[in-house]
């Protein structure tokens, strides 16, 4: 996709726009300092062929990302919104080539929205609403296993995804949604530096020596017409280019998605999760690809408390995702499950670069947890989450000879600090979090020192 696409688009909003048109802008800046040690793996394994680890080793920084947004409406249909980016750190305890201010800025978001379109022309639609151009990932359709970030290997600067959905609402309860997306494994709507073109990969384990793009398209059927059920259905095809690693072809590869995700809802308060998703493929070797992924759990919150009143919250559930004996050898296996786009934070922040197939490649993993905790107000909370986790297949990877890859607790608290009176239009606020991570490897890593990820963030948003 290329800018000019999106400055097009401008001019296509409607000359004369039922309710005229109106222009908005803001900008936040995220101040945060990240301390790791002694995580177990880092990315390596069979997808890139780079068994590494970063034991004994602490990694000490500070991040600062400011963005900038603007938003041009037309009447209640059309929106054109844009948001700038940049990522800069400092090392603490080493040196860092991560970038100096004012370093690279890159286009986070640029996209046309239109809503509620052909609402009147057919008496089976409600209507259609679209959305094309750059746009975050972040858990699109309710489908966390599936959508959390289209640029892994950006680190926390950006989750965007190129893409174009399309959603038909039929009524208030069913709607169809369609996509698709592609993801460049190098940034190239920026401006500044050339440093993640040369230097940045964003899809999550190709190599700098050649690119790997991804790209895929599906459909997600929503319903909430039955009594106590929430039903999803989902079909969704990704494709991965070819890329050479260390003077190594690794082929392409072409996964299909079937699931289904099912939400009962026993009470307003507690409801039962499930996910049952399989997939079929090949590779660019003519090799078929079978892998599945699964997930139940419980989720409990007192909904039904009044705005200002503490709620409190738990919630338990064990995902489990296909593993394959021959990982190191076949590219992650013809078995392993591949992640599509759930490539983020969602489970771990440190364990992001533990998966050993590449950052926030999720798979060979039974992952059971549990999460408890309170709700106090906007942007205060407090939570504890904690949980083991097996290796689905022994593919050898971690170094060990075991299937145990050991025992993660999470401690998290949200705080704000000055928070905006919406009803009087007040916009700037501030706000944080500190966030503490251990994990104690198991038999399947070749070694038993516990690791330990600390942050702190304040954020500024105006």
């Amino acid at each position: 996709m290329k800018a000019t696409t999106f400055i097009a688009a401008a001019f296509a909003l409607p000359l004369c726009a039922a309710g005229g048109y109106s222009f908005d802008a803001g900008a936040d800046l995220r101040i945060r300092q990240e301390i790791v040690r002694n995580a177990p793996q880092l990315p390596g394994g069979g997808m890139t062929g780079r068994p590494g680890a970063n034991r004994g080793k602490t990694k000490n920084q500070m991040r600062f990302r400011p963005r900038v947004w603007a938003e041009l409406k037309a009447g209640e249909k059309w929106r054109l919104y844009g948001r700038l980016c940049d990522e800069f750190r400092a090392g603490i305890v080493q040196s860092t080539h991560a970038t100096t201010w004012p370093g690279e800025v890159v286009v986070d978001n640029l996209f046309v929205e239109g809503k509620n379109l052909f609402e009147d022309s057919f008496d089976w639609l409600d209507g259609v609403d679209i959305v094309a151009g750059r746009q975050d990932l972040y858990r699109l359709y309710g489908l966390d296993h599936v959508f959390v970030d289209g640029t892994a290997g950006d680190g926390s600067r950006s989750t965007y995804a190129d893409m174009v959905r399309l959603a038909m609402r039929f009524d208030e309860t069913t709607r169809l949604d369609l996509f698709a997306l592609y993801n460049r494994d190098r940034e190239y709507m920026r401006l500044g530096t050339h440093r993640s073109f040369e230097n940045v990969q964003l899809t999550g384990f190709g190599g700098n020596e050649t690119e790997m793009d991804d790209w895929g398209f599906g459909a997600v059927f929503s319903s909430k017409s039955f009594d106590i059920v929430d039903l999803q259905l989902f079909a969704i095809q990704k494709n991965t280019a070819s890329f050479h690693r260390r003077g190594v072809k690794h082929p392409r590869r072409q996964v299909n998605l079937f699931g289904t995700k099912l939400v009962p809802w026993w009470t307003e308060n507690f409801s039962t999760p499930l996910e049952l998703m399989a997939q079929v493929g090949e590779n660019g070797a003519d090799e078929s690809l079978r892998a599945w992924a699964a997930y139940a759990g419980f989720s409990w919150k007192r909904n039904d408390l009044p705005d200002g009143a503490w709620k409190p919250f738990a919630s338990a559930g064990l995902l489990a995702l296909s593993g394959d004996r021959d990982a190191a050898t076949e590219d992650g296996g013809r078995h392993g499950w591949d992640p599509m786009w759930y490539r983020g934070v969602d489970d771990s922040e440190m364990m992001l670069y533990g998966t050993t197939y590449g950052v926030g490649w999720w798979s060979n993993m039974y992952n059971l947890k549990a999460t408890a905790g309170v709700e106090f107000s906007r942007h205060h909370a407090a939570r504890l989450m904690a949980g083991p986790m097996f290796a689905q297949e022994k593919d050898g990877l971690g170094g060990g000879d075991g299937m145990y890859k050991g025992f993660l607790a999470q401690g998290r608290y949200d705080f704000p600090i000055l928070i905006a009176d919406k009803d009087k239009g007040e916009r700037f606020e501030i706000f944080g979090h500190f966030l503490v991570e251990w994990f104690s490897p198991g038999d399947y890593f070749d070694t038993d020192k516990p690791a330990w990820f600390a942050r702190w963030q304040i954020d500024f948003s105006f």
